[in-house]
């Protein structure tokens, strides 16, 4: 039996006609985003100046349901709040990530905070702060992030201050 008898002869069931008519139905009807996502993706285009962002993008190729759960919670839920502005989280993110020794992530969001408008300055006393909690290792760490954020965006390294070396 070819393909198109077998169909006209499993439509002739009512409970399959019915359930493909339903299947039908519903591919047919356009899929809305969960407000939630859609404002987590808003946020995301603005912390990116309405650029794409890399790994979020790859993330969604490969893990959808893990960018969507991400784009609903973290950036929609917790990153649209308005209680902070985006420079105050952006710094307060970036000291997070050092801590943990999530260099993308602390790099990304380096990248976020210069701009909102924090200077290199500020984003290296970031780096110093973290030596207390966090210790050495993970300020190496985020300092190297940091020369090659400085270096991709064409910041040239500033002079030390008097007195120090």
């Amino acid at each position: 039996m070819t393909l198109r008898p077998m169909l006209a002869a499993l439509l002739r069931v009512p409970a399959l006609a019915c359930l493909l008519g339903a299947v039908a139905a519903a591919a047919a009807q356009p899929t809305t985003m969960d407000p939630r996502v859609a404002r987590g993706e808003q946020v995301l285009l603005e912390l990116n100046r309405g650029r794409p962002q890399p790994a979020f993008e790859a993330m969604r190729k490969e893990f959808p349901f893990l960018a969507d759960a991400t784009a609903g919670y973290a950036l929609g839920d917790v990153w649209g709040r308005k209680e902070l502005d985006v420079r105050t989280r952006q710094l307060a993110a970036m000291a997070a990530f050092a801590s943990l020794g999530l260099r993308p992530f602390f790099k990304i969001h380096a990248g976020y905070a210069l701009d909102a408008g924090v200077s290199p300055q500020e984003l290296k006393e970031i780096d110093y702060l973290i030596t207390v909690p966090a210790g050495f290792p993970r300020a190496i760490e985020a300092s190297q992030a940091l020369q090659e954020l400085f270096r991709e965006r064409g910041i040239a390294p500033e002079a030390p201050e008097p007195g120090t070396r």
